[in-house]
């Protein structure tokens, strides 16, 4: 999942955060939502309620912030990746296989 997730980030299109994923559900841009392990339980319901109204795929990052921040390859913490263009890499089709 990290070399596909690298992927995207080169060269699809993926936002950052609780609140542009928000932004994302609620205008049904968005393709996938990885939500790290330790979101708190209230937003990742949040993120799961949106998502099932824009009939968008949710996944469960397996690591925590930190991990999902270093995938992503920034430095710092996030929750939630919103993914809105795939780009060269095959996430989608495998986040919907597991």
């Amino acid at each position: 999942m990290n070399s596909r997730l690298k992927l995207v980030m080169k060269s699809g299109k993926a936002i950052l955060g609780y609140k542009a994923c928000i932004r994302s559900l609620r205008s049904s841009k968005g393709k996938l939502i990885l939500v790290a392990s330790n979101c708190p339980p209230l937003r990742k319901s949040e993120i799961e309620y949106y998502a099932m109204l824009a009939k968008t795929q949710v996944h469960h990052y397996n690591g925590d912030n930190i991990a999902l921040g270093t995938a992503c390859g920034k430095f710092f913490t996030c929750s939630t990746v919103t993914i809105l263009d795939q780009g060269d890499s095959d996430i989608l089709a495998i986040s919907t296989e597991e």
